[in-house]
């Protein structure tokens, strides 16, 4: 779970996954929507892949990537677990400051 949070801790990761939302897509794309050099972008989806957030897969000359649902899914129910979402707020003792 660390390995996951520290990759969405770069924005340039979250936007990489907010494009792959969309679907997949090859390196090269990602890598033109950044103002980075290429071992940069390669870096920033390498931790990605490393956290099991996106897979990817060779097509010809080209890497494809995608989103890995599974993942992303795991990473917020975590959160959500952790922030006790849906749960009813802890009752406030009666006669205790507010």
């Amino acid at each position: 779970m660390n390995t996951l949070f520290k990759a969405l801790s770069h924005p340039a990761r979250r936007q990489i996954i907010e494009m792959l939302r969309a679907g997949p897509r090859s390196s090269g794309d990602i890598a033109g929507a950044f103002d980075m050099a290429w071992p940069t972008i390669t870096g920033h989806l390498t931790s990605l892949r490393e956290a099991g957030l996106v897979e990817s897969e060779r097509d010809g000359a080209s890497i494809i990537y995608r989103l890995n649902i599974s993942a992303v899914e795991e990473a917020v129910g975590f959160l959500m677990d952790l922030m006790k979402t849906g749960e009813a707020p802890a009752a406030t003792p009666k006669g205790a400051p507010q």
